[in-house]
């Protein structure tokens, strides 16, 4: 018998999504590679001080942790981390793992079956605080080495520091000498990544880019001989520049390099000859083969054993096909999963990796391309909510200003058991993510539920400089940072007002790092919002620029975001919100990590300095172990019922069992 749903305003709707559901399933298994015949990956664990936990997933099926806590496998290079681990299959005593340890970024072997084994120090520890730190190891056991990128600071300021490919020996004997790790390319670049050895060991290929640009500005995919020795000769680039970004590249097993270039416009694969540098698309499109490189490691394609190749496409969302590069056609992979991660592994006819779908977390899958079979070997998804809780969301292009398109996703309010009174509309939150240049996945995600499940509507806006679309639409950000961003949120968020689907007095934004950015400068530059919550943001484009308030990685993006500080500092000033905080008048939740080396508490902290005394209705929330991002389930916890809270009493509603936030002026 079907009960009569309670009649009850939107927002005070009860709801079995609670705060603690929805942070225990917050991140996802990263990285998954083939270690023989077994699968590793690695796996957020928020219940234990949010460490990530190495996963093995044996040939049998079965899987476990092998290193407890506190081994925690993630690497702090770029400070957004990358790939962290990496193995290899050794006949007869087992599989031999090297991952970076968190707390102190030194590199570790493990043998999981030798008897008593625990993991050993393969690098030392550095002079300059936690300053070696080591990304996308790749185990070659013929050299007895592991090959990676390092990131060695030489000071104390954030921006002392150089990059090279290096290789460290599997012996230990750089466990204490810094002298025995060798380096095999130069430090000529700012950054380095994906450095890769051809199968005949005579080749190698690497990507490196220079201040002020972006990975997704302009790289360069550069190339040396390997000699007999291990050594790399002249380095000379052969694809990519100011430009052109180059976001992969990889040796298939009858010796031909691939490599993703957007030089079309679209980040596409192309055949590319090592010593001319003539680049063939294997598959013309105008979709996205690639993706932005926010992390070292990340792989949109793989080769196959059969010469095909593993790849992640589209316009929006990527999905998995199989693409044969000598005749350009591609099949895609059926089955439900409409958003995958930049982690693609193969073994022979075998590929591991991580997706999601709009009604299912992500999880690792395995698909055996002979038969098409796709599986879920890790991570399963398993309803914590009933179904009927979630929101069925809906891709929408908007109109911005100039007739531009602002792609966005809808999530409307879903509880089969509650109903708004006659007439009432809902109050919506525009999320906004972060990056900028970065995309928001249509996927399950148990903190919208926590909201859309209480009767608050969701919309995620991939505003103009979002990835996905092309270069072009990427591009809209350029100088025009705390502009396109704040106009395409409020187009948004105005356009549902008119449409009748939110209640336009009730509308909020939110964001993390540049979406707590665009969240304040939307606060602090248009009347749309009731309300707003910010998280770990950069506030003051000043500080960042020319203060060295932020880390080496991301201390030149305000070049091409706002435009050079040198040439127009009146910009920096005019755009932060830290300068317009006389004009924020409506109340605000601030959430910001201690330990955040990118976006600084003391730009909060001059933020909130800057309101004192004007009546704002506020709240700052701080948290002691949490950097960049949350990763711990407490902080989580916190953060959700404070800000749902605020909702609570901006919109005029009462939230059923969550802590009353308190509001300072």
């Amino acid at each position: 018998m079907t009960r009569a749903p309670i009649i009850a305003p939107y927002g005070a709707w009860e709801s079995p999504v609670d705060a603690r559901t929805a942070a225990s399933h917050d991140g996802r298994p990263e990285f998954p590679a083939f270690v023989g015949d077994e699968v590793w990956w690695t796996e957020p664990r928020p219940a234990e001080g949010g460490r990530r936990a190495l996963v093995r997933r044996r040939a049998d099926g079965t899987a476990g942790s092998p290193l407890p806590a506190p081994w925690n496998v993630r690497t702090r290079v770029i400070e957004y981390g990358g790939r962290a681990w990496t193995g290899t299959a050794r006949p007869g005593t087992g599989p031999l793992i090297v991952f970076s340890h968190f707390p102190d970024q030194r590199l570790y072997a493990y043998e999981p079956d030798v008897a008593g084994a625990v993991p050993r120090p393969l690098t030392p520890l550095s002079p300059v605080g936690d300053g070696l730190r080591w990304a996308d190891p790749q185990i070659h056991p013929d050299r007895g080495e592991v090959w990676c990128v390092l990131e060695e600071f030489t000071g104390e300021g954030p921006s002392d520091v150089r990059r090279v490919v290096a290789a460290v020996p599997l012996d230990g004997s750089a466990a204490e000498n810094r002298a025995a790790v060798r380096e095999l390319s130069d430090d000529s670049h700012d950054f380095v990544t994906s450095p890769r050895l051809s199968l005949d060991g005579r080749q190698a290929v690497w990507i490196a880019w220079d201040h002020p640009r972006m990975p997704w500005d302009g790289t360069e995919l550069k190339h040396a001989a390997v000699g007999p020795d291990g050594d790399f000769g002249a380095a000379r680039t052969i694809l990519g520049g100011p430009a052109e970004s180059v976001a992969q590249a990889e040796w298939t097993p009858d010796g031909t390099l691939i490599a993703a270039t957007d030089r079309d416009g679209w980040w596409n694969l192309h055949r590319v000859d090592p010593a001319t540098g003539e680049a063939v698309n294997l598959h013309p499109a105008q979709e996205e083969f690639a993706g932005p490189g926010w992390q070292m490691g990340a792989r949109w394609f793989a080769p196959l054993a059969a010469g095909t190749l593993a790849v992640l496409h589209g316009r929006g969302a990527q999905r998995l096909g199989i693409l044969d590069p000598a005749t350009g056609e591609q099949v895609d992979v059926p089955g439900p999963w409409s958003e995958w991660t930049a982690a693609l592994s193969t073994q022979g006819t075998r590929v591991v990796a991580v997706a999601a779908s709009a009604r299912s977390s992500f999880e690792v899958l395995e698909l055996d391309t002979c038969t098409g079979r796709t599986r879920v070997i890790g991570a399963a998804h398993h309803d914590t909510v009933p179904p009927e809780f979630l929101p069925d969301p809906v891709e929408r292009i908007f109109t911005g200003p100039g007739g531009r398109e602002i792609h966005a996703q809808l999530y409307p309010p879903a509880n089969p058991y509650f109903a708004a009174p006659e007439g009432e509309l809902p109050p919506y939150v525009v999320w906004v993510h972060g990056g900028p240049t970065s995309r928001a996945p249509l996927v399950l995600d148990l903190e919208i539920a926590y909201f859309t499940s209480r009767g608050i509507g969701v919309v995620e806006v991939n505003h103009g400089g979002s990835t996905g679309y092309g270069r072009a639409y990427r591009e809209r950000l350029r100088e025009q940072w705390g502009v396109v961003d704040v106009e395409d949120c409020a187009a948004v968020a105005r356009a549902l007002a008119e449409e009748g689907i939110a209640d336009g007095r009730r509308l909020a934004i939110r964001g993390g790092s540049a979406g707590g950015w665009t969240s304040a400068a939307s606060l602090t530059g248009t009347d749309v919002y009731a309300c707003g919550v910010i998280k770990y943001p950069l506030l003051d484009l000043t500080g960042w620029a020319a203060g060295g308030e932020t880390h080496d990685f991301e201390s030149r993006y305000l070049d091409s975001l706002v435009g050079p500080y040198s040439e127009v500092p009146e910009r920096y000033r005019d755009r932060s919100p830290v300068t317009r905080a006389d004009r924020l008048t409506v109340p605000f939740l601030l959430l910001q990590g201690l330990e955040d080396v990118i976006c600084r508490p003391v730009q909060c902290e001059r933020f909130l300095e800057r309101i004192k005394g004007r009546g704002v209705p506020h709240a700052y929330l701080t948290f002691e172990g949490e950097g960049h991002g949350f990763r711990r389930e407490d902080t989580m916890i916190t953060s959700l019922e404070a800000e749902l809270s605020l909702y609570g009493q901006v919109f005029g509603f009462t939230p059923p069992a969550v802590p009353v936030l308190e509001l300072t002026k």
